[in-house]
């Protein structure tokens, strides 16, 4: 129990310097010790992804780096999106998920990769054409946020960098974004049954701990391309690490 708590503080550090709650590895790393995907994995990875989220919110609120405004479609739809995917978790086979959660990182990890040395962004779009676009990003991230137990953050990111958002802004306000989408999703999951108090107890220590001080180094030491970097190579690494058993079993039949 403390190597595990030891590892969520560690990615809780790591993560909310992202401007992500961490849940896409959490989940993983709960699976390596033994607890079930569904009934104890993706509930617990939404609440500490909040947790974390919310915790390195407070700091980058404080510092004037999130877009309350600007992103409230995102966080309106995503919000409403997210309990529906929760719920039609137990109807979804276990090694389809893992192969959606894989997916999802892989894709998002290769782009911010391609993206790592391109110029920050220099004009923002209208309000009219961003509510667009992140509201409608929000529904479907928001649902597989609550489907696949991720919080969406890894997601959200790209499409706050898209709209014209510079890197550090994105991640700041991903994880304002992303605190919305985690408790959603997790109220969804509780309601059927899916919890486990004292794993979620021990995870809230380390979150809070780790959220503060990955905030604190990414506003003053992080640069946007390490940001980046950072993000892709991580997310590419895990996919492909989550996803190596049914890779293993499909080679070997």
């Amino acid at each position: 129990m403390i190597i595990l708590g030891l590892l969520i503080l560690l990615l809780a550090f790591l993560f909310s310097m992202l401007g992500l709650g961490g849940a896409m590895l959490y989940i993983p790393v709960f699976t390596w010790f033994g607890l079930g995907l569904k009934s104890v994995a993706i509930p617990t990875g939404l609440l500490l992804n909040g947790v974390t989220s919310l915790s390195a919110s407070v700091y980058y609120m404080r510092a004037k780096m999130v877009d309350v405004k600007g992103t409230a479609p995102m966080i309106i739809t995503s919000l409403i999106a997210a309990p529906a995917g929760a719920v039609l978790t137990r109807y979804v086979q276990e090694d389809v998920l893992r192969i959606l959660f894989s997916l999802g990182m892989f894709v998002a990890g290769a782009i911010m990769l391609l993206r790592s040395s391109t110029p920050e962004p220099t004009t923002l779009l209208s309000f009219r054409k961003r509510a667009l676009i992140t509201g409608t990003a929000g529904v479907f991230i928001g649902f597989l946020a609550g489907l696949l137990g991720i919080g969406g953050g890894f997601l959200f990111v790209p499409v706050l960098i898209a709209v014209g958002y510079p890197t550090k802004t994105a991640a700041a306000t991903s994880a304002f974004v992303v605190m919305f989408s985690s408790f959603s999703g997790l109220a969804g999951h509780v309601a059927a049954g899916h919890y486990d108090w004292p794993i979620m107890a021990l995870g809230l220590v380390a979150v809070i701990i780790g959220a503060q001080l990955g905030a604190k180094v990414m506003k003053e030491k992080m640069k946007a391309h390490w940001l980046k970097k950072l993000f892709g190579v991580l997310l590419l690494g895990v996919s492909v690490k989550f996803s190596w058993p049914i890779i293993q079993h499909l080679l070997i039949h």
